[in-house]
């Protein structure tokens, strides 16, 4: 262990505990030691303090206990001069107690309306506390490979031009960037909206905070990562310690000087298994063991930096690349083109427009082709503002079958998003396409939305698609004509999946991406019950299957009928043992007070019983209000989560609820008491039509939501005044 990072990771704790302190005690003196405190949607208090010793932090009194007793006692003397000895130890003990005293500092400031940072001088308010909903939001990325892992940048580049390109290579290799911290003042936050680059969630560059320790942001969304996937608990800190070293793929990368600050975070970072990169000549820590490789490493070439960070985190990345002129990557679905930043657009209700993916003979289709039909389709493309354009895609394959056609085609959407400075909403017919002037500049043209499609296809799907041809239609009659074509196909299949029942397969998927993370959950997918996650239905879980025959979506003999109520079934039951790791006997599809299916802690929505009710409430990941039970959703998440099965709870995916199955063997849809005002102005319609199936046409009236009560008591007077059918359904228990 060096000295020189021993030192530092220990005077830099001392720095951070005695401004905590400070902070703490002033606090109380002006608030009381009763004041309450919470990170704004979370559920685990002091989220680092909490996951490393179980201790819960509700007040600035407890702030004060938590230091006396949790993070004090870990302090110790800097080496002496002289004194040459194994540092490793004290020096970690010295970064966990300087993550516990950073957590506390930004409690603090966030009590006194200090965080999230506003810096008017660069126009950006800074994100501060990373939620629980975005951790799982997040989480099906984390386990399916897509965002293979995450970077929290402590610094500045050495110039803006290199700053850019650190941030383009890490979108591109589809990498989360934390930032936080500076060098004189200048940062990694600033040199990129100096660039002109758009920061956010939705483009993966995310600015934390301007000083060192918001790095703790990054950190203590690792820490509950173990509590939140896992099933572990406030306090198993040997656990949730190797789980972060061995799921959570994160890595700090220090750009410029360090200090005793970014020393002592950095002994905190390789507490939680993340290795530290440095693109300065520093003292290095090659000993493995607390990280999967090396612990302190440095690169100096910028050009190798991130690709050095990816070797000592022991990332494996795959990168496909369409041959277009511009970046590629999920990184950049998010990315917004304004109307003033706009070289071209197509449908939106502005023009006719439409995507169709068409399944056809083998001999039929040359392989790689895009055609464009239409006149002087260049010279109006180059000219810009609007044009009607008809995207047709045609696939063959000897394991193609018509109904992976909603799978394939709904990937348009990610496929052309992916694609930097060019947008895309909406799909089918209601579809809207834009190309910025920034693409346009780097030699973007119409044909290379067909390439996009033929090469993305191919790769992805590449088990079931032998062959793709694209053709782009841009004159109005021609996209109108082959529009009308495309809704007769569109009718045919709604026609399709609206007939297919739980009853009329032999045959459910199961999905176990998420054992990744939550290592005895299994989900089972029918063709009425998608995943927890949303992302996984019926039909997708069968592509998946046809696409990689030893993933995680495996085919499920359903086998006897155990209990066609409940939703129980032989060969389900015989999966599901097999593959929780024998921690779980059954479950029933239909039921929530009966061994419901388990849950990760991916699920969109939470279904929970209200006894006095006699019903369920549905809360959605994102609401951050309190619900008639007493609990807000991350409080809830976690007795959900990490694969348990809680009678009385459960989690779901969102069109779950308009399913004829949803709780099914309670006495479905009636059994809701409460919903958030957000799922049912999202789902008004499809809801309306549940109602009428039930025989309460008005049933969505009855139904409370925040906007009338967020306790038990006025949800209660608002049923009764209603006259709500669960007031006097039969008994739940």
């Amino acid at each position: 262990m060096s000295k020189v990072i021993a030192t530092g990771a220990i005077l830099g704790s001392h720095y951070y505990v005695k401004q905590a302190e400070a902070l703490v005690e002033k606090a109380i003196s002006e608030k009381g030691a009763d004041f309450k405190f919470e990170f704004p949607d979370t559920g685990y208090f002091l989220p680092q303090l909490f996951a490393m010793t179980g201790y819960e932090v509700r007040t600035l009194g407890d702030m004060k206990t938590g230091l006396e007793q949790h993070v004090k006692p870990l302090l110790t003397e800097a080496p002496e001069d002289k004194l040459y000895k194994p540092y490793l130890g004290e020096a970690l003990d010295a970064g966990m107690a300087a993550l516990f005293a950073q957590e506390m500092i930004m409690a603090v400031r966030y009590i006194y309306g200090q965080e999230p940072v506003k810096d008017d001088s660069i126009g950006l308010t800074y994100n501060g506390f990373i939620s629980d909903t975005i951790l799982r939001n997040l989480g099906v990325q984390l386990v399916d490979g897509s965002m293979p892992g995450y970077v929290c940048i402590i610094g500045a580049a050495d110039s803006d031009d290199q700053a850019f390109e650190i941030a383009r290579d890490l979108q591109q290799k589809n990498i989360l960037t934390l930032m936080c911290g500076n060098v004189d003042g200048n940062s990694m936050t600033k040199q990129l909206l100096r660039k002109g680059v758009q920061l956010g969630w939705d483009t993966r560059l995310v600015p934390l905070g301007p000083e060192v320790e918001h790095a703790i942001y990054a950190l203590n969304w690792a820490a509950r990562a173990g509590i939140t996937f896992g099933g572990m608990k406030g306090g198993d800190f040997k656990k949730i310690l190797k789980y972060s070293k061995d799921k959570v793929f994160a890595f700090a990368m220090v750009l410029g000087p360090l200090n005793d600050r970014i020393w002592t975070t950095g002994a905190g970072a390789i507490n939680m298994g993340f290795p530290a990169i440095a693109n300065t000549d520093i003292p290095t820590i090659h000993p493995t063991g607390v990280t999967i490789y090396e612990e302190v490493a440095k690169e100096l070439d910028p050009k190798n930096l991130v690709q050095k960070c990816i070797e000592v985190r022991g990332l494996k990345i795959t990168v496909s690349k369409p041959p277009i002129p511009v970046a590629y990557g999920p990184a950049f679905e998010g990315e917004r083109i304004r109307k003033e930043d706009m070289h071209i657009e197509f449908g939106g209700q502005r023009t006719p427009a439409f995507e169709w993916l068409h399944t056809v003979d083998l001999t039929a289709v040359e392989d790689g082709k895009v055609t464009i039909i239409g006149t002087d389709a260049e010279a109006r493309y180059q000219k810009g503002g609007q044009m009607p354009l008809g995207v047709y895609v045609e696939v063959a394959g000897r394991k193609m079958q018509k109904d992976f056609e909603p799978v394939l085609e709904r990937k348009v959407h990610h496929f052309i998003n992916e694609a930097q400075g060019i947008w895309h909403m909406g799909q089918r017919d209601q579809n809207w396409f834009r190309v910025s002037k920034a693409a346009l500049g780097e030699g973007y043209q119409l044909r290379h939305f067909g390439d996009i499609l033929a090469t993305q296809l191919k790769h992805k799907f590449n088990n079931i698609v032998d062959k793709v041809q694209v053709t782009l239609y841009v004159d109005e009659a021609d996209v109108k004509a082959k529009l009308e074509e495309a809704r007769k196909a569109y009718l045919e299949r709604d026609i399709r999946l609206a007939s297919m029942t739980d009853e009329s397969v032999d045959t459910f998927y199961s999905c176990i991406l998420c054992q990744s993370f939550a290592p005895n959950h299994v989900c089972v997918v029918s063709p009425e019950r998608l995943g927890l996650c949303g992302a996984y239905n019926w039909l997708d879980a069968k592509a998946a299957y046809e696409i990689d025959p030893n993933g995680a979506n495996q085919p499920v003999a359903k086998g006897e009928v155990l209990d066609a109520v409940k939703g129980r079934w032989k060969g389900v039951d015989e999966y599901v043992y097999t593959n929780s790791h024998q921690a779980l006997e059954y479950f029933n599809a239909y039921s929530i007070m009966d061994a419901p299916m388990t849950s990760c802690g991916c699920f969109e929505c939470i279904v929970a019983i209200v006894p006095e009710a006699n019903g369920v409430m549905i809360v959605n990941r994102g609401y951050t209000g309190m619900t008639p039970i007493g609990m807000k959703f991350s409080t809830l998440a976690g007795t959900v989560g990490g694969g348990a099965q809680t009678p009385g709870f459960m989690g779901i995916g969102r069109y779950f609820l308009t399913s004829k199955k949803f709780l099914s063997a309670e006495g479905g849809f009636k059994r809701i008491v409460w919903m958030t005002k957000n799922l049912k102005e999202s789902f008004a319609e499809q809801f309306k039509q549940r109602g009428i199936e039930e025989g309460v046409p008005d049933l969505m009236d009855k139904i409370a939501d925040e906007s009338v009560a967020e306790d038990s008591e006025k949800m209660m007077e608002y049923l009764t005044a209603k006259g709500h059918p669960a007031l006097t359904m039969d008994p739940m228990f």
